[in-house]
């Protein structure tokens, strides 16, 4: 008789914090699960708290407030069995640990503590958890399951490999909370479908969903089989549950000519794995078990989204969550008619709906008309409403205020930036008045060389494009009118400025996009040296020009606002430079 084990993955949006929250959902979840006829059902790590909670982990009363919140889910858990993230206290009370916890039969039977802490990137896990050291290995009617969180599938051998190996475990399950950024699917794809052919098991692996703060994490959950065929695969950058009846005996036999399991004579562990029986109910069930199940699920394989697609829709999801997480009735941005405004008005009308958004029109001496035409035809096409503050009169009081101070001198980036500053200006007081959170519309590119007023255009609360390099902002529109055009071409294809002067161009103070882009994705993203850098094929000066003003600029980003990160090496939690530095690279 074949063991089949029909297992559950529920990618869900759970906000951090939202403890009695993220207890209803869950609940909800494991009810639709078990009308399923699922026998197993698993969450994300930290399913309860929500991933990253950060220092409310150094807070005991939220931690024991978690602990309770975990009890009552479990009360509720009968009739199946599932696996749930919470931050565990150890006996002495004082030693956390990030933790996986069986539920089943209306109790916590066991918990399976994380072995592989991450404590790098955007990652900070040593700060607050201990390690586990051991594996967890449930036995479900017969049904070896091995447990892991997040990054110990990413490792090689450790508890993934304990489970599989000294304690048999058919299969592995994985709760996770993998945060995206360009490329992380296939890269997962591919590394998970090694450890499942080097361990000769199934993998149902379960991430997370949704944005919080910088961070999204996009879903994408995986089943991969023992040769390491990817069976079903999760919705991207949506919540989505992934039903799958697995045949353990399949792995059975890709082990049949493996030394490591043919030398094992019995199925006990060794002292570095638990197993723990999900037995019968020890008390009545409050609702039967269906019988018959309810006929097998057709597996779920949506294509991988392209890298453009996936980009915009982290995007989006990271604006939308960001907006409503934090409670706020609608947004503001200022929209010049350029490439950087439209793109970024454009992902907050699709993320929030154009209801939710105010576009500020601010037009001074030096905007052109074709640029005050281009953000009117936008925000009809998009539907959103459109304000015009002209600032003409408000710059010419700033500079008559300025005059004597500013006696003897020549007009350069001082009155240019009064300009901007006289815009973000208007838009917090749009925001005060309106409980609207301003949106910053300036690019990964601007940001790295400090072409950005400070209290100006990076005045905000959540910055969309923070971590998008300026030719990719093309690259957007462009994918963005694929179906027809929303963003005016001639906004795609005029060249940007910031129109604080007569006839500037960005590129009168930096080199050709394509290039800077270039200089900066190595120095920035991957920590190139100069030399390096010139092996590429850059121009020494250039080189040398853009990381002086890369390195002048860090006070600049220290005070701009989060945004959506969508690469491995964002301005934040990723890159952490001190701003009194003096070390220049030679």
């Amino acid at each position: 008789m074949s063991r089949v084990v029909r297992v559950a993955l529920c990618q869900d949006n759970l906000p951090v914090g939202d403890l009695a929250g993220n207890v209803r959902q869950l609940q909800a979840r494991v009810d639709v699960a078990r009308e399923h006829g699922a026998d197993l059902v698993v969450f994300p790590e930290l399913s309860i708290t929500g991933y990253p909670p950060e220092d409310l982990l150094l807070k005991p009363g939220f931690v024991k407030e978690a602990s309770s919140a975990l009890r009552e889910l479990a009360a509720g858990v009968t009739d199946i069995t599932a696996l749930v993230g919470y931050p565990e206290v150890d006996g002495d009370g004082t030693t956390l640990h990030n933790s996986a916890a069986v539920l089943c039969d209306g109790r916590v039977a066991a918990t399976y503590r994380k072995h592989y802490l991450p404590n790098y990137a955007v990652f900070d896990e040593r700060r607050y958890f201990a390690a586990g050291n051991e594996a967890t290995v449930v036995d479900l009617d017969g049904c070896r399951i091995g447990l892991t969180v997040c990054e110990d599938i990413w490792v090689a051998g450790g508890p993934a490999e304990w489970a599989a190996v000294d304690g048999q475990a058919e299969l592995v399950v994985n709760l996770s909370a993998s945060p995206y950024h360009m490329g992380k699917g296939e890269e997962r794809e591919q590394l998970f479908a090694a450890r499942c052919s080097d361990y000769r098991c199934f993998l149902a692996f379960c991430n997370a969903v949704g944005g919080q703060d910088e961070l999204v994490f996009d879903g994408h959950s995986l089943v991969i089989g023992p040769d390491g065929t990817v069976l079903a695969r999760g919705k991207q950058f949506e919540q989505d549950l992934v039903v799958v009846d697995l045949d353990l005996d399949a792995a059975s036999a890709h082990r049949a000519t493996d030394a490591r399991w043919n030398d094992q004579t019995e199925t006990t562990a060794s002292g570095r794995v638990t197993v723990v029986h999900a037995a019968q109910p020890s008390v009545p069930r409050t609702k039967a078990k269906p019988t018959p199940k309810p006929p097998a699920p057709k597996l779920s394989l949506p294509a991988l989204l392209s890298p453009d697609t996936e980009v915009y829709h982290a995007l989006t999801l990271g604006t939308a969550d960001y907006v409503r997480k934090n409670g706020f009735r609608g947004t503001v941005l200022g929209l010049s008619g350029g490439i950087d405004s439209a793109l970024a008005l454009t992902i907050a009308a699709d993320a929030l709906g154009p209801e939710s958004v105010t576009a500020v029109s601010m037009p001074s001496q030096f905007t052109a008309d074709m640029n005050r035409d281009d953000a009117r035809q936008l925000a009809n096409n998009l539907g959103v409403t459109l304000l015009e503050l002209p600032i003409e009169d408000l710059a010419a009081s700033y500079d008559a205020t300025l005059a004597g101070p500013f006696s003897g001198t020549e007009p350069d980036v001082a009155e240019e930036n009064l300009q901007a500053r006289i815009r973000g200006n208007l838009l917090m007081a749009l925001s005060n008045k309106f409980g609207w959170l301003v949106l910053t519309t300036g690019n990964k590119s601007e940001m790295s060389v400090g072409y950005a007023t400070l209290y100006g255009d990076m005045a905000g609360g959540f910055a969309i494009l923070k971590d998008v390099f300026k030719t990719r902002v093309f690259r957007l529109a462009r994918w963005r009118n694929r179906d027809g055009e929303v963003i005016p071409q001639r906004i795609i294809d005029k060249p940007p400025t910031a129109e604080l002067r007569d006839h500037q161009l960005d590129t009168d103070s930096l080199p050709p996009y394509d290039d800077l882009d270039g200089i900066l994705e190595a120095y920035v993203e991957h920590d190139e040296s100069p030399a390096e850098i010139e092996a590429r094929g850059f121009d020494a000066e250039t080189v040398w020009r853009v990381l002086a003003l890369v390195d002048g600029a860090e006070y600049k980003r220290r005070q701009a606002p989060p945004g959506v990160r969508i690469s491995t090496r964002a301005f934040g939690k990723d890159r952490r430079l001190p701003i009194t530095n003096r070390y220049r690279p030679r």
